[in-house]
């Protein structure tokens, strides 16, 4: 039964019920955080100020969201506004859920984009004036202006429309693909642009081989994905260390891109597995067919393997335009997209309601829960972040070229929130709060966490840092979740609790920069604190 008639199904039998909510009966929550944001967001990061970047594209014609008197975009090129005084990127501060507009001036449609080691938020390419364009944005205190920067002292080699970014070990960012861009550059720059021919190999006849999904495993790799193939790169030497079997389902990438994410880090971290689920069938794009029925399986490999083998699942529901959200927890919430159709304006139908909770650690075929359903359809151009309080942010999706309203899937400008069964009450007595934990850490470097927890500890108390990726088109560029090495919780005399841990051991594992902190307890995770983890 597809995603939307099962929502009919529950309705209508939870309305005919006075013992069971009109709300499904399943787990997490749904709110609503702003009726209107303005601007519907196509790529969304969090930074470690709890604001949230939203960024759209600048040639929509008008936005809802004015940018303030005196200052608009002059652009004699642009269709649809030549004088353009609305904002496409505004900064939502979470604390009071007010949004800023932010001034973009080149064109971000379909870019890339990373967190750099200082909290700043790089953004590369775009199209027509924004092709070659990099861009910062250097967050800042809710309470103080800051905006972006485009840069006039540097470009890509390459114009970048449909690439990722990936930050590395050192700091650095790696920007790989893009339409017609079969090469790796880098920010800094370094050495101009590097063929990699691997992306033209598996070029298709509509493509499938952009925003390829881009790994950075624990031994310094990149573990590259597109279409239905797979490499391991070696981005210091610019050679393929190893080729991974084909995965079966058909194409995964834009425009037929279901979602991955590589789970956890724990351990030894030597071990990185990686999960690729959904996506379109191949020639839905080609013929424009808003009906076919999307994928629902999902392959696993453990890419760091002697001998790597995919492991197929299959999810409770076929899926593309799906995000995949790394909880502070190390399941994966597998949310947003449609049952049918491909990527591409008003090219999909049959929303997904409903999100799914990928639990690596369950046997297979006992992985996935569906959960709660939302009633906000999130098609092409949505995007999923998580946000320190373990909420994970739901915005965008704009299936129309321009902003069109009257149509079955709206534009959207509605922000919400999903609230996964670990922030539900019955389970507040576990959430511990982090009383004290160092600003900053070194590789390498053991330090305290002091925490206090409502009832008695019981068991291990885990510390998982996890980063602020840059999402867009149902793919989290950068994301990572890192579980440290814990010591058993000891009680101290003023009521809390003492939790002895190791930072990462060097950049491969977690690249420098600004990381959620989240203590774990049976499950439910703490409100986060930003911790700076340095060389």
């Amino acid at each position: 039964m597809d995603c939307l008639n099962l929502f009919l199904l529950f309705t209508f039998t939870f309305a005919c019920s006075s013992t069971i909510s009109t709300r499904a009966d399943l787990p997490g929550t749904w709110e609503l955080v702003l009726a209107d944001a303005g601007i519907s967001s196509m790529h969304t990061a969090v930074t470690r100020f709890n604001t949230v970047v939203l960024l759209d594209r600048t040639n929509t014609g008008p936005s809802r969201k004015m940018l303030g008197r005196g200052r608009c975009r002059f652009d004699r090129n642009d269709q649809a506004l030549k004088r353009d005084c609305y904002a496409h990127s505004a900064i939502l501060d979470l604390q009071t859920n007010q949004i800023r507009p932010l001034m973009i001036l080149t064109d971000t449609w379909c870019s890339s984009g990373q967190i750099l080691p200082d909290g700043t938020v790089l953004q590369t390419g775009g199209d027509l004036d924004g092709y070659k364009k990099i861009r910062k944005f250097s967050p800042c205190e809710a309470n103080e202006l800051c905006d972006w920067v485009e840069l006039d002292d540097v470009e890509l080699v390459n114009g970048r429309w449909y690439g990722t970014d990936q930050i590395l070990p050192d700091g650095s960012v790696i920007i790989l693909g893009g339409k017609g861009a079969n090469t790796v550059e880098y920010y800094p720059p370094r050495n101009g642009a590097v063929s990699f021919p691997f992306l033209a190999d598996v070029e298709d006849k509509q493509m499938d081989n952009l925003y390829p999904y881009v790994h950075l495993l624990p031994n310094g790799n990149l573990f590259i994905f597109a279409n239905d193939k797979a490499v391991m790169y070696d981005y210091e030497t610019n050679k393929i260390a190893r080729e991974y079997p084909p995965l079966d389902g058909g194409p995964r990438n834009y425009p037929s891109a279901g979602s991955s994410a590589m789970l956890a880090l724990e351990g030894d971290f030597s071990t990185a597995v990686i999960v690729v689920c959904g996506g379109a069938q191949f020639g839905a794009f080609i013929q424009r067919t808003t009906d076919t029925p999307a994928h629902g399986s999902c392959g696993r490999i453990i890419a760091t393997s002697a001998d790597p083998t995919w492991e197929m699942e299959d999810m409770p529901f076929g899926r593309i335009m799906g995000d995949m959200v790394m909880l502070p927890t190390g399941d994966v919430l597998i949310i947003n997209g449609a049952q049918a159709g491909t990527q591409g304006f008003e090219m999909a139908s049959n929303p997904c309601l409903f999100p799914v909770l990928y639990r690596p650690t369950q046997p297979a075929g006992l992985r996935f829960m569906t959960l709660n359903p939302g009633t906000i359809p999130r098609m092409y151009h949505s995007t999923a972040n998580l946000l320190p309080d373990g909420r994970v942010l739901i915005a965008g999706s704009n299936p129309h070229y321009f902003y069109k309203f009257n149509a079955e899937f709206p534009t959207e400008l509605r922000i919400e929130a999903f609230s996964p069964e670990y922030l539900s009450s019955d389970r507040a007595n576990l959430r511990p709060v982090i009383e004290e934990i160092p600003e900053t850490v070194r590789y390498g470097e053991a330090f305290d966490v002091f925490v206090t927890v409502p009832l008695p500890v019981v068991g291990i108390l885990e510390v998982n840092l996890g980063n602020a990726p840059f999402a867009t088109h149902s793919f989290q560029q950068g994301q990572r979740l890192v579980k440290l090495t814990v010591t058993p919780s000891v009680p101290d005399a003023n009521g809390r609790y003492r939790v002895g841990c190791t930072a990462p051991p060097n950049g491969a594992v977690a690249p420098p920069g600004y990381y959620m902190a989240f203590v774990v307890n049976q499950g439910v995770p703490s409100v986060a604190r930003w911790v700076h983890l340095i060389a």
